[in-house]
């Protein structure tokens, strides 16, 4: 048996992920060149500082400042840097100089993946992006090769931990958003700053990535409708607890069809919701991240796991070193991505769901009748209605006269027939306030 040369591995990038897969790519050298048919020997790595410290202790020859002189020669590039530049440069310099590539930059690929796609296919390369969605979480591989052949439906996912982790502290502590934040913050799930995690940031750009992947289509991240968790509230989720819900912020993608012409759309959107109890996405608790894939032949699969953390990532980047490897030792051409069906991107409007509206009222005859009217008008459907205490006052509030709080759940109506109902219930004489307003999802 002829012996395959040694492979050259540049890695950019030695924060907490990319140090960890430097030391298992070292540690692990043997273990990984038997899987692979060659040896993989990590040439270099390169960071912004040369004195910074690191999660591992790394060899000190290996680090290097000049990233562009480390892709020379690399038959494979880990970008671990993350950002948008000088990461797309990078890469492309290195899928250009016929390298394939491996990277978890999620925004990068949200924002520029046609670009570094079709340089790819233009150059026979491969790009693999597993940890870019879920972490150590295998959803990209069973997306682009095990379903190729199926038709995926609908996508439901948890898939930043960060919200997570604050919406389980609120549902099973009963903290509020600020002090479950407070803990995330300490714990180091959330940055400084987490705008990107609780304002849907994160998720929405995971949700380009995993719908242009589950329909074959070109996803942009500006396509994708965004709310983050920061207006729910406590009582929202101690409410959602009592009608047998959990609040949790999914990354939805779906196929819809337009009953009236018979043609085929994708939604992508993200935002917070209630999930049955009943659901496995309740089940997921933590900083964990699960996606939930409805396909016509394969029917339900449940993929869960870490969605984030330094060797929990690690690995899952580990394992497309390993697909890169084996593929230089078989030879032959990279796999394009599959984005030919070219389906149209539908605004939220399009979207089918379900509504739970709580609404302070007057506490008089008549009323519900005049906002049963109110929906119907709109075309909403009423599920169910519950009547429960107004909730308590503020400090200085006094709450207001004869009220009484509705709790009224919709059936499945058109985002925008939902919307105007809700706008219609804020000017009716007969509601004090809306209080809340959040969409139902995973019901059958």
């Amino acid at each position: 048996m002829i012996e395959y040369r040694n492979l050259r591995v540049a890695l950019l990038g030695a924060g907490s992920v990319g140090a960890q897969v430097a030391d298992q790519l070292l540690t692990h050298s043997d273990e990984l060149a038997a899987r692979v048919g060659a040896g993989l020997e990590l040439v270099g790595i390169a960071v912004r500082s040369m004195d910074a410290q690191r999660d591992v202790e790394l060899p000190a020859e290996l680090l290097t400042t000049d990233a562009e002189s480390l892709i020379l020669g690399a038959d494979i590039v880990v970008e671990l840097m993350g950002g948008l530049e000088p990461a797309r440069t990078l890469i492309l310099q290195a899928l250009t100089s016929g390298a394939d590539v491996i990277t978890a930059n999620k925004a990068l690929l949200a924002t520029h993946g046609p670009e570094l796609f079709e340089t790819a296919e233009q150059v026979g390369a491969q790009l693999y992006y597993e940890a870019a969605v879920g972490g150590a979480i295998p959803i990209i591989r069973p997306l682009r090769d095990s379903l190729a052949g199926d038709r995926v439906r609908r996508i439901l996912g948890i898939v930043n931990g960060t919200t997570n982790f604050i919406l389980d502290r609120m549902d099973t502590l009963g903290e509020s958003m600020e002090q479950a934040l407070a803990t995330a913050t300490e714990l180091g799930y959330a940055e400084a700053d987490p705008t990107a995690d609780i304002g849907g940031y994160d998720a929405a750009q995971k949700a380009a990535i995993l719908a242009s992947l589950a329909f074959h289509t070109l996803v942009p991240v500006d396509a994708v409708y965004r709310e983050g968790i920061t207006g729910v509230t406590l009582e929202q989720v101690v409410a959602a607890r009592r009608a047998g819900y959990t609040v949790k912020l999914l990354a939805i993608c779906e196929r819809l069809t337009d009953e009236s012409t018979g043609t085929d759309g994708v939604s992508a959107r993200v935002y917070p919701a209630l999930i049955p109890l009943s659901h496995p996405l309740a089940a997921v608790h933590g900083a964990n991240n699960a996606v939930f894939v409805e396909a016509e032949a394969a029917g339900p699969l449940m993929f869960y796991g870490a969605g984030a953390g330094g060797i929990q990532t690690a690995s899952a980047v580990l394992g497309d070193v390993v697909s890169a490897a084996r593929r230089h030792v078989a030879g032959g051409p990279g796999v394009a991505e599959s984005t030919h069906a070219d389906l149209p991107v539908l605004p939220i409007d399009a979207v089918t769901t379900r509504y739970q509206i709580s609404l302070e009222v007057q506490d008089e005859t008549g009323v519900l009748a005049e906002i049963a009217q109110l929906f119907e008008q709109q075309g909403v459907s009423v599920e169910t209605v519950q009547q429960s205490p107004p909730p308590r006052p503020l400090p200085g509030e006094q709450p207001p006269s004869g009220a009484a709080t509705l709790v009224i759940g919709t059936h499945q109506a058109s985002e925008a027939d939902l919307a105007a109902t809700v706008a219609a219930l804020t000017t009716s004489s007969v509601v004090h306030a809306v209080t809340s307003v959040l969409r139902v999802e995973g019901l059958s």
